[in-house]
């Protein structure tokens, strides 16, 4: 009977991979190890990963480059949460015959509620309060109105839509702008587009809900941060690298705008000394919009199936 193949589960920082699927299925073909630690140096990772034939990467924890595809000559398989993940090079995995699989399970209402909850707790200060009665005080300021404010969405997608059916449920004006978007789409979700930089000019909250690639990297730089009240938000669930991080740190740290709510950074995880961990006017989440038990629990299961369907020479959900 030939050894069994390796099967690597990268950033399992919760310790929830193993029981959330059948893993033993797998076996006597495959043998899965689960990492619960981050490593973002190449070398480490080569080294961690050189004898695995498969890995399993749960969002975008690890990036994996062509640098490191390369150096990875055991390696046939990719399995990855989502049916696309920006940090995968796709052209370097099908150059060198590894096949990247991926799960189409969704919670559709997770990252929604993530950004509302963000939204109310940057605008009530509730960091702050809560807080403070932990460490033994009392009230510190006084919260901001959501009704007749301005909900700006970056992107009105399938989260954007959701989104901007809670902020009219609260009261609020809401309108959105993204590259494709127009007017008509806009109206069908009670929505009013404006131009890009009408949306930076009008909100009292700014979202982000715009799909991270090359036209969309850095879509919100010192030049859009500029154009946003003093007493404006911005709630970033999507990705990091849309709002270029040393604008938004300055726009932060000048007052240039009063907030921001963030469960997304680049790199993450955030390093010790980032100053996301101490400003402030920071409310800060570690990238959880997608965290559910729904999520994570149909994920891992298509993970597991797909691993048993490439063992048997038919992969599913292939992404190259």
């Amino acid at each position: 009977m030939p050894s069994p193949i390796k099967v690597a589960v990268l950033d399992d920082y919760q310790h929830n991979a193993e029981s959330l699927a059948n893993w033993s299925s797998l076996e006597p073909a495959a043998k899965t190890v689960f990492f619960h630690d981050h490593i973002s140096d190449i070398d480490q990772l080569v080294m961690r990963l050189e004898s695995f034939a498969a890995v399993v990467l749960i969002r975008e924890r690890t990036r994996f480059g062509a640098d490191l595809i390369a150096r990875l000559p055991n390696l046939k398989l990719i399995v990855t949460f989502g049916m696309a993940n920006a940090s995968i090079d796709l052209r370097a995995a099908r150059a060198h015959n590894i096949a990247v699989c991926g799960t189409d399970g969704a919670d559709p209402e997770a990252t929604p509620v993530l950004t509302w909850t963000l939204i109310l707790g940057a605008m009530r200060n509730l960091y702050s309060e809560a807080a403070s009665v932990r460490a033994g005080g009392w009230q510190l300021g006084v919260g901001a109105n959501l009704g007749g404010k301005t909900l700006a969405l970056l992107g009105l997608g399938k989260i954007g839509q959701v989104v901007a059916g809670y902020g009219a449920a609260f009261k609020m004006e809401v309108i959105a702008w993204s590259q494709n978007l127009t007017s008509e789409q806009a109206v069908q979700h009670g929505v009013e587009r404006v131009e890009k930089e009408d949306l930076f000019r009008q909100a009292d909250v700014l979202s982000v809900h715009v799909r991270l690639s090359d036209r969309t990297r850095d879509l919100v730089g010192h030049r859009e941060l500029s154009l946003m009240k003093p007493s404006a938000y911005l709630v970033n669930t999507s990705r990091g690298p849309i709002v270029t991080e040393s604008a938004l740190i300055a726009a932060l740290q000048t007052g240039k705008i009063r907030g921001a709510a963030l469960d997304v950074f680049d790199p993450e995880p955030l390093p010790p000394a980032h100053p996301f961990r101490f400003l402030p006017n920071v409310l800060a989440t570690p990238h959880v919009g997608y965290v559910t038990e729904n999520y994570y629990s149909s994920s891992f299961q298509q993970t597991v199936e797909n691993i048993a369907a490439w063992l048997n020479g038919v992969p599913r959900r292939v992404l190259n």
